[in-house]
């Protein structure tokens, strides 16, 4: 019995020393911006599509993962950053993914979707105010996830509904690694 456990202690401390040296980081701690640069401008974003508020939201979120994934200030105003990122939702695409089919009383088939493809497009650049350099630009930034539906598609997009806020969180996250490590 004392063998096993000896055994197991060394085989956890193997592993726990194996995962904290296989390169998991945050963007806190391995960002590639320059030194210079404290105070990152997020102003709200241009929705070129017909989507409602989503690029308040997608604003909202990237600003709360800046605060919560690095230790950069934020702020709105474009003109009290050391770096301003500007973002422009360029396309907004739901494609239906799955259905359930159900047959009504009177035998009638319905199907209603209940997983969906969500791609959004955007034109997004990141600048140094003081240099004027850009530090990262995409003009053909695609953010593309699947999410399962607790109600029908047409209320996917209502304001309040947690599967846009996922959406809009899984967006950020994606959107400051990329600014903020990939420049």
């Amino acid at each position: 019995m004392n063998f096993l456990r000896m055994f197991s202690l060394s085989a956890i401390s193997v592993l726990a020393t194996a995962i904290a040296g296989c390169g998991y980081h945050t963007a806190a701690h391995y960002s590639t911006l320059p030194k210079s640069i404290h105070v990152i401008a997020v102003p709200p974003m241009e929705n070129q599509t017909t989507g409602y508020r989503i690029e308040q939201r997608l604003t909202a979120a990237t600003i709360h993962e800046f605060l919560a994934k690095t230790t950069f200030r934020v702020v709105s105003d474009a003109d009290a950053g050391d770096a301003v990122l500007r973002g422009k939702v360029v396309s907004l695409e739901i494609v239906p993914l799955l259905y359930n089919n159900e047959t009504t009383a009177s035998g009638q088939q319905t199907a209603q979707a209940t997983a969906m493809l969500i791609i959004i497009k955007c034109d997004v650049s990141f600048t140094d105010r003081t240099t004027q350099k850009v530090l990262y630009h995409n003009n053909n930034y695609i953010f593309r996830n699947e999410y399962e539906l607790s109600t029908d598609v047409r209320s996917f997009f209502q304001e309040g509904d947690p599967a846009v806020d996922r959406m809009a969180k899984d967006f950020a996250s994606r959107l400051v690694s990329a600014v903020t490590e990939n420049y």
